[in-house]
């Protein structure tokens, strides 16, 4: 059998693969494993959950309320609240666990179940692998007043805010944000957090139906986030996805600032005040050359993981390191947050701008972007990538006509049948033009 949990949570199409039978079978499950430390202290575990606003997850965070309480755990309902601000809460309150209902950027019909422990921490393999084992287990079944309880966690939106304001080095004062909120779960915090951070806010895609999530709107479209700050005369256009798990930019101009870049301005700027520990930033592989390179003329270390923020956030913990991220947006502040953070990266990045008197582009400037260019090669063996050696020939070759001018990237999908060919180099043409010959090579070589 595949394994039920991804790489963020158990996701699908909700009301096909996500059910009702299997939210309510999850929650049952994660009560047995995520509540036992505080059952065996004789105490009644606490859950948080919370849910993006599209509309299949009214039902699921029905199914997984009724299935938390029917194993002995008390819920605390949050709402519609960001995925960060969940896993904030569950800190706040010392809570036992908690329950994230969202599929993050994906379309209205999908959705997921994504659980984090006490701490606000996402979980292990191990543990997830126990939670999936247990949904063939015996369900906990107590009676009476032994049952949990279901309850309204009133002030969660109020705790999360005055949290994010907590953090700021600088107010917002005089600079013009536009927020696109997706349609998501940031519609109704983001606009409250930089308002009274002191910014003037206009803002967009902040009127969630239950179906228009993510659509035209959000970190994967931002179109129409620069069109808004060149009409309104911004300084700044802040993205969020359906979650508000990610932040991308846009500068006065409307030229796109991703999540590298953001990376970079809030790096040298902590660095500069004396709270990147050790100096160091976490990135993945697929990070731009011109990350690696910004923070080696700025004193910075720059470690590389796997793709996935998970791999970044065990990178952060394993070093106790301050700040890493992913060139999507998925920003992670350790000092303020268990995991990505959208409105929390928006606000530091808009409160450097204040503070420095500097506009983003400006600031953007800390890095040059290198052309780069990703072929994914589909309906071939990623078992042998590493190991034709015509393939590797043809590596080879491509880097060493490179030097230091760039970098290539064989890398198999964790997911799909195909190999994604990452190529970056000083300019597009020499990038597109050895990408797509490696990537020929690939499927010449690997084809099943």
């Amino acid at each position: 059998m595949p394994r039920l949990f991804g790489t963020d949570g158990v996701r699908g199409v909700a009301n096909q693969h996500l059910t009702v039978e299997l939210a309510l079978g999850l929650a049952q499950a994660a009560a047995r494993v995520l509540g036992e430390e505080a059952r065996d202290a004789g105490r009644r575990p606490v859950a948080v959950l919370a849910r993006d606003p599209r509309v299949s997850g009214e039902f699921i965070s029905a199914a997984v309320a009724a299935g938390l309480a029917s194993a002995g755990v008390d819920v605390l309902e949050a709402g519609v609240l960001p995925t960060p601000a969940a896993a904030y809460l569950i800190a706040d309150i010392g809570a036992d666990f908690g329950v994230m209902i969202s599929a993050s950027h994906n379309p209205a019909p999908d959705n997921g179940i994504k659980f984090f422990a006490r701490g606000g921490r996402k979980l292990a393999d191990e543990v997830e692998d126990r939670i999936e084992e247990a949904l063939a287990e015996p369900k906990l079944a107590p009676i009476g007043a032994d049952v949990g309880r279901i309850r309204r966690f009133a002030d969660a939106e109020d705790r999360y805010v005055v949290h994010l304001l907590s953090t700021l080095p600088h107010p917002l004062a005089g600079i013009h944000v536009v927020l696109d909120c997706a349609h998501g779960a940031a519609a109704g915090v983001s606009p409250e957090a930089f308002r009274d951070a002191g910014a003037q806010v206009t803002v967009i895609g902040n009127d969630p139906d239950g179906m228009n999530i993510n659509d035209g709107v959000g970190s994967t479209h931002l179109d129409l986030l620069a069109e808004a700050v060149l009409a309104h005369g911004a300084q700044v256009g802040i993205a969020h996805d359906g979650d508000a798990d990610r932040c991308l930019a846009v500068d006065a101009d409307g030229n796109i600032i991703d999540g590298d870049q953001i990376m970079a301005i809030l790096a040298v700027s902590m660095k500069e005040r004396g709270r990147l520990r050790d100096d160091t930033l976490v990135a993945t592989v697929m990070s731009n050359l011109g990350l690696r390179m910004a923070m080696a003329d700025n004193g910075i270390t720059m470690l590389q993981t796997r793709v996935g923020d998970r791999y970044v956030l065990e990178a952060m913990n394993e070093g106790g390191f301050s700040l890493g991220g992913e060139q999507s947006g998925h920003v992670i502040m350790s000092d303020f947050a268990t995991t990505g953070d959208g409105i929390l990266t928006g606000l530091h990045l808009v409160s450097e701008m204040a503070r420095t008197g500097k506009s983003l582009k400006e600031l953007a400037g800390v890095m040059s972007v290198y052309p780069q260019i990703l072929v994914n090669v589909s309906g071939v063996d990623r078992a042998a990538l590493h190991t034709d050696e015509p393939l590797a020939v043809a590596l080879a070759e491509a880097e060493a006509e490179l030097g230091e001018t760039g970098r290539v990237l064989l890398r198999p999908s964790g997911t799909e049948p195909l190999v994604r060919v990452m190529v970056e180099a000083a300019d597009q043409p020499t990038a597109d033009r050895l990408a797509h010959r490696l990537a020929d090579v690939v499927r010449e070589r690997l084809s099943v």
